[in-house]
């Protein structure tokens, strides 16, 4: 398998982040809904959906990425939800 992330980061239509990427040369769109960004770190999330995304951007793609080698990516999108995030 072979995934690469493109980017750049951009907001989504329901303030989420999208963020390019390939797997298997083919083109995947990665989506972090507004929630998971809040809940990845709530205490300092304060609103700027792009900016909380690159502070936490290595964190977030290794989800993505572990969401796309289990399969769940469909119809060229992965969604990352906040159920999707592991506790520390």
């Amino acid at each position: 398998m072979n995934i690469q992330f493109i980017g750049p980061a951009l907001l989504a239509p329901d303030g989420g982040v999208d963020f390019p990427a390939k797997f298997n040369n083919t083109d995947l769109l990665c989506h972090f809904s507004y929630e998971a960004l809040e809940d990845i770190d709530s205490d300092s999330f304060m609103g700027d959906a792009l900016n909380h995304f690159s502070k936490h951007k290595l964190k977030l793609l290794s989800i993505a990425e572990q969401k796309i080698m289990n399969g769940h990516a469909h119809d060229g999108k992965i969604q990352i939800f906040s159920n999707d995030l592991v506790s520390d």
